[in-house]
C-alpha cells in the first residue's frame, strides 16, 4: 500500500525555497507515494511547474491570511486573525527594539502563528508523513494528523533572531528536522542542541538538465551585450539579507573607477522602493537595473558575464549552484555559509561582505580574464546534480 504524504508550504512565488520545493516534487516516485500538496495560497509564478504527481488541495481561506496584509484580512472578514496579527506585529517590533535586533521580521512571524494558532482549523485527513517545507512549522505541528512530522530549515540561525521559547516548543512537536547544509545545521544546533538526534542534512535537490533546458527557452530582451561591457546578474528577493543596497553602492564605486558594467537584478520584495531611491540617489539607474519578477530567471543568468551573490547571509543559495551549472564565473560575499557553496578561486570567488568587498571581488575578476576562464572551466567540469538526495528523504518516510 502506498504511503500517504502531505507536503505544505505558503505559496509558489518566485524564490529559492519554492524552486527547491519544485525540485523535490519532480523527484518523488509517485508509484510508491500518494502525495497531497497543500499551499496556503494558490499563487505564484511557479504554480505551472507543479508536476502531474501530487494532488493540489483546495485553499483553506483562513490560511490564505498569512500571505495578506492586515488591511486585506480585515476586508475579507477575518477580524480575530487580523487582531492577532496586529498584536503580533507590535509585539515583534517591541521585542526586536528591546533586544536591538536588526531584522525583527522573524519575531513578528513567530508571534503571528503563536497568537492566531487557536483560530485556525485542523486538517481532517490522516497521513503517514507530513512535511512542512517552509518555516515556521506550527501548522504540521498542531493542525495535521500524521505518524511522522518533518520540518525543513532553509536559513542560517546565526543571522536571525527568534523567540527561543516559542521556537523550542514548535520544534518539539516535529519528529525529524531537515537542514539544507552542514553549516546551517551547526548554527541551528548551537541554538537548540537538544534536537541533535533528530536533525539531518539534506541538500536542496537540483537537476542540472532542467536548469540548462530552461536557460535556453528565451533570450532576455532587456540585456544587450556590447563589446567591452560586463554584464552582472543577481537573482534574489529584495530583502536586507540579500545585501543589494551594498551592491548598488559597489556599482557606483566601480563606475567611478571606469568599469563599463550593467548590473541586472531579478526579484521582488519589501525593499524595492528603498533600493529604487538609493539607485536614483547615486545616479546609477542606467547601470543597476531592477527587472522585478521573472518566472524563469535562467535565461538571465545564461546571458550574464559574471553572476554575483552579495548576500549578508544565506542558508543554501540555490541561485549560486544554478549559475555554476550554467558555466558562469561566480562572485559571492563571505556570508557565514559561503564556504559550503564554493571553494574560492576554484568554482567561485569569495570576497568580503559589504560594498568594499564586493568592489574588490568584482574588480579582481573583471580585470583577470585568466581567473574567469579557470572558474568557467572548473564549474563546467563538475557535476552539480544531486538528485540522489531524494533517497535520504525516502529513508525519513519510514515510520
Amino acid at each position: 500500500m502506498k504511503k500517504k504524504i502531505l507536503i505544505t508550504s505558503f505559496d509558489l512565488a518566485i524564490g529559492g525555497v519554492e524552486r527547491s520545493l519544485i525540485g523535490l516534487l519532480n523527484q518523488i516516485d509517485y508509484n510508491k507515494y500518494d502525495v497531497d500538496l497543500l499551499l496556503f495560497k494558490h499563487e505564484g509564478e511557479f504554480l505551472s511547474f507543479i508536476p502531474d504527481g501530487p494532488i493540489l488541495l483546495p485553499e483553506e481561506p483562513s490560511y490564505t491570511t498569512f500571505r495578506k496584509s492586515i488591511h486585506q484580512i480585515m476586508k475579507d472578514g477575518f477580524y480575530p486573525i487580523a487582531i492577532s496579527r496586529i498584536i503580533a506585529k507590535y509585539t515583534g517590533l517591541f521585542h526586536g527594539k528591546v533586544k536591538k535586533v536588526e531584522e525583527p521580521g522573524y519575531l513578528s512571524i513567530q508571534y503571528g502563528w503563536e497568537f492566531s494558532n487557536r483560530l485556525l482549523p485542523k486538517q481532517n485527513k490522516e497521513y503517514d508523513v507530513a512535511i512542512g517545507f517552509l518555516w515556521p512549522h506550527h501548522f504540521i505541528g498542531d493542525k495535521v494528523q500524521a505518524k511522522k512530522k518533518i520540518g525543513w530549515i532553509h536559513t542560517d540561525y546565526s543571522n536571525i533572531y527568534v523567540n527561543k521559547k516559542i521556537e523550542k516548543k514548535m520544534w518539539g512537536k516535529i519528529d525529524e528536522i531537515v537542514v539544507v547544509s552542514e553549516e546551517c545545521s551547526q548554527t541551528f544546533l548551537n541554538n537548540f542542541p537538544d534536537f541533535k538526534e533528530k536533525t539531518t542534512v539534506i541538500e536542496n535537490i537540483l537537476s542540472p538538465d532542467f536548469v540548462r533546458e530552461q536557460a535556453m527557452v528565451e533570450i532576455p530582451k532587456e540585456i544587450i551585450k556590447l563589446p567591452g561591457k560586463t554584464i552582472l546578474v543577481t537573482v534574489g528577493r529584495l530583502t536586507h539579507a540579500k545585501g543589494l543596497d551594498e551592491a548598488v553602492r559597489a556599482c557606483k564605486e566601480l563606475l567611478m573607477e571606469g568599469f563599463d558594467i550593467e548590473w541586472y537584478v531579478i526579484g521582488y520584495g519589501p525593499l524595492e522602493n528603498e533600493l529604487k531611491n538609493l539607485i536614483k540617489e547615486l545616479g546609477v539607474d542606467k547601470h543597476f537595473i531592477l527587472l522585478g519578477k521573472k518566472t524563469n530567471p535562467y535565461p538571465y543568468i545564461e546571458a550574464c558575464d559574471i553572476y554575483v551573490q552579495p548576500s549578508r547571509y544565506e542558508g543554501k543559495a540555490v541561485t549560486i549552484r544554478e549559475a555554476q551549472v550554467l558555466g558562469k564565473p561566480v562572485v559571492i560575499t563571505n556570508f557565514p555559509t559561503a564556504k559550503s557553496q564554493a571553494i574560492s578561486g576554484v568554482d567561485a570567488l569569495i570576497t568580503e561582505c559589504g560594498k568594499d568587498g564586493i568592489v574588490r571581488g568584482l574588480r579582481k575578476i573583471i580585470k583577470n580574464e585568466e581567473l574567469q576562464r579557470t572558474l568557467i572551466s572548473n564549474v563546467l567540469s563538475r557535476d552539480y546534480g544531486n538528485e540522489n538526495e531524494i533517497n535520504k528523504i525516502y529513508r525519513l518516510f519510514e515510520v
